[in-house]
């Protein structure tokens, strides 16, 4: 059997659908810290699949997982924030599960997962902190309020009265979102830690019994690839178009 083939498993596939099911329903289902943060940044625990989904299947897998999630969040509730949010949760989703896959496949033992979570959530909330300053916050006023500071503005007062357009990005980069993205990926990891690994046994245990033991010709497992690849890319087509439908219904 191809590496090509072996990744591209019928039992990947049904965990990264899995997976992604799991952390879309987990995206939708977000609340606010309004006596911590300002309102429009919303808690969720959807990185905990998309954790252990890197972990099972690989920082590929992760990424997948991460913009099915979002694809799918899309098509259900649309969005609220011009997809500024939505693109946002994408890179900064990236940022976690690359590096924290990426050291774990190196190190499979609970202090590379230690160490994958550690580097992945520095990374992850750095981006944040970036993302925020010179992409997120400026479009976001653009797109939202016509590039108008007093609604943004008026979400921070409550916790930071003192907050201006001048001192804006003051108070909320380092009061706001550093502070949150490290509440965010600690609470993921402290979750992911423990049950990470009985997953992922599981799913071994599952992909022994799937895999056919009868030899692949290099030709059909060029094939099934291909099938496979085409596959997930009609399937993101159709989520992407269904999500841009729903989000101009609800216009």
């Amino acid at each position: 059997m191809t590496a090509s083939k072996k990744y591209f498993s019928s039992t990947r596939i049904a965990m990264i659908a899995l997976f992604s099911a799991l952390a879309a329903i987990l995206y939708i289902f977000n609340f606010a810290l309004p006596f911590a943060f300002p309102e429009f940044l919303e808690f969720r625990f959807s990185d905990v699949p998309v954790l252990i989904g890197t972990f099972a299947l690989g920082p590929v897998s992760g990424c997948v997982i991460v913009v099915m999630m979002v694809l799918i969040k899309l098509v259900c509730v649309s969005t609220s924030t011009m997809f500024v949010g939505d693109a946002a949760d994408i890179l900064v989703g990236f940022a976690l599960v690359i590096p924290a896959g990426l050291i774990y496949q190196q190190h499979r033992s609970f202090k590379g997962a230690l160490l994958g979570l550690l580097v992945g959530s520095l990374v992850s909330t750095a981006l944040a902190v970036l993302l925020n300053r010179f992409a997120l916050v400026p479009a976001y006023v653009f797109l939202m309020f016509g590039g108008s500071w007093e609604p943004i503005l008026g979400m921070m007062t409550p916790l930071f009265p003192n907050c201006t357009q001048e001192n804006f990005y003051s108070f909320y980069l380092w009061a706001a979102v550093l502070p949150f993205n490290l509440l965010r990926c600690l609470v993921a990891a402290l979750i992911t830690l423990p049950i990470y690994k009985h997953i992922s046994r599981a799913i071994n245990r599952l992909n022994a019994k799937l895999t056919p033991k009868k030899e692949i010709t290099p030709e059909s497992a060029r094939l099934s690839t291909a099938l496979m690849i085409i596959g997930f890319a009609v399937a993101i087509l159709i989520l992407i178009f269904f999500a841009v439908l729903h989000y101009m219904l609800t216009l």
